[in-house]
């Protein structure tokens, strides 16, 4: 049997957070989706957005579905599902079913299991002849497929549905994710609590403190003298921890990260800065974001209530009291920019000031100043080429038309902002 992890309608909802990467590849507790599925040591395929093609076999090895698929045992898994080992133990228990089914949620598909003979069926609705891609034709013969209660399951599948609920599922997951690594990974403790990598370096003067979880240093991390590390924590290979930093109640940060200042229960995809001072609190940042020093964000309403976010055309309650902001890849914000509880801040966007209401993607934002203007890809293309040479990364034509691409795809954020009027 092999797998298909695939993105459907509902994973525009998670934007900006999947606008430049599979939703598979989502961070959340240290793990994607996609670790979970080379698990189940099966060929995993993916069937993602278009703009998304080239960046998913090259970044990520994943083939897309075709017509050799046919007749043959295949696991369909919704690429919105929270990395989680209950998800882990539920998807096992459907590789070995002799029979067809599916599990569906209010979106629609959440898993599937296509039996041996099946065969692709025409979709529903009509489109040109040739124009059906196969795996339209999967998720049709998917839909066809006895629904199968999720209570015959290990366990119920949870997926994400809006933004906020990575940070939500972040905290949940991050003290079992934690016991997980040290059970499985190679990692030396070198004080209670505190595991690390053989080339990890911990500075001199650290502060751990492990009585709420363990702090984990992958391979070739650096932490820096005086620093406070209070778990549970993880940092991912490559990453930097600046000097006198506070990293607290469940951090997750992903490869080649720098941090700096006071950071608590959020989650840093790779190749992201906060070298400085500030405070980053119950967020979520993407890749190749740089928040300037002094940058702080808000976590908590001055009356202590839950937080409600405004998403196009719906307002969520989030049922958290404590949620920071959602910053898309390769945001930057100015020194002591200031972002206000629950705001979402869109991908190729740079922020000045304080931000007072969701940013649009590829926006120079400085709403108090009267200022807002749109950032044309070939800047963000420019600055890009600048940030790979700091890293060592080969920019490839991939990379840059994943810009274009996010550009084109974000029109409609521009275009519907309430502060059109300063564009």
């Amino acid at each position: 049997m092999r797998i298909l992890c695939f993105e459907d309608a509902a994973t525009a909802k998670l934007a900006p957070i999947v606008t430049g990467r599979p939703a598979y590849a989502i961070n959340c507790a240290s793990y994607h989706l996609l670790d979970w599925l080379q698990r189940l040591e099966r060929v995993v395929l993916g069937s993602v957005r278009p703009h998304l093609h080239t960046i998913q076999s090259l970044d990520y090895g994943l083939s897309t579905a075709n017509s050799e698929l046919s007749g043959k045992p295949l696991l369909l898994v919704n690429a919105r599902m929270v990395p989680s080992k209950a998800n882990y133990q539920a998807l096992k228990s459907l590789l070995d079913r002799p029979t067809g089914c599916r599990i569906e949620d209010s979106q629609g598909i959440v898993a599937a299991v296509l039996p041996e003979g099946w065969k692709p069926c025409d979709p529903e609705h009509e489109a040109p002849v040739g124009q059906v891609h196969f795996d339209e034709t999967i998720m049709a013969a998917a839909a066809g497929q006895p629904l199968l209660d999720q209570s015959e399951l290990s366990a119920k599948f949870s997926l994400f549905e809006w933004p906020h609920e990575v940070v939500a599922w972040h905290m949940k997951l991050m003290p079992e994710n934690m016991e997980i690594r040290i059970a499985e990974d190679d990692y030396t403790q070198l004080q209670d609590g505190l595991f690390v990598a053989d080339d990890a370096v911990l500075g001199e003067y650290a502060i751990i403190d492990s009585s709420d979880g363990p702090i984990l240093l992958d391979r070739n991390v650096k932490v820096g003298p005086f620093c406070y590390l209070s778990g549970p924590v993880y940092a991912g290979p490559g990453t930097r921890i600046i000097e006198h930093s506070a990293l607290k109640d469940g951090v997750a940060l992903g490869h080649t990260v720098k941090i700096g200042g006071e950071v608590e229960a959020s989650v840093i995809e790779s190749y992201s800065n906060k070298q400085h001072h500030g405070f980053l609190g119950h967020s979520y940042l993407g890749s190749w974001i740089n928040l300037g020093a002094g940058t702080c964000n808000s976590d908590l309403k001055n009356t202590y209530g839950k937080i409600n976010i405004e998403y196009p055309g719906e307002r969520v309650a989030t049922d958290m009291q404590f949620m920071g902001c959602i910053m898309g890849d390769y945001a930057k914000t100015a020194i002591n920019t200031g972002i206000f509880t629950g705001k979402i801040i869109g991908v190729g966007s740079m922020l000045y000031g304080f931000v007072t209401s969701h940013v649009p993607s590829f926006v120079n934002y400085a709403r108090l100043f009267g200022q807002m203007a749109e950032i044309p890809p070939d800047v963000m293309i420019n600055t890009q080429a600048r940030m790979f040479s700091r890293r060592s990364v080969e920019q490839r034509d991939c990379d840059m038309q994943l810009i274009r691409d996010m550009f084109r795809l974000t029109a409609e954020e521009r275009e519907q902002s309430d502060d059109l009027s300063l564009l």
